[in-house]
């Protein structure tokens, strides 16, 4: 005769139905053109920060070797 504690002491199994994955094609698709998207508008706007850097400090005069370094003790002021 099989005891009650042999009987309570099997371990009891579950299952749980899980739906077959399937691959999203359209959302990989998607979701790479929105990150080419954000991509191509940080470029866009790094790089005209760049140009608008670039030539401000090319019109700006800059001072030569000599002045740099000089003291400007000149009587203009």
């Amino acid at each position: 005769m099989i005891s009650a504690r042999l009987l309570a002491a099997e371990p009891a199994v579950t299952w749980i139905k899980v739906e077959k994955q399937t691959f999203d094609l359209v959302g990989v698709v998607l979701g790479s053109f929105h990150l080419a998207g954000i991509l191509l508008l940080g470029a866009f706007a790094l790089g005209v920060l760049l140009g608008a850097a670039l030539l401000r400090s090319r019109r700006r005069p800059r001072p030569t070797p000599i002045e740099s370094v000089s003291l400007h003790l000149d009587a203009r002021g």
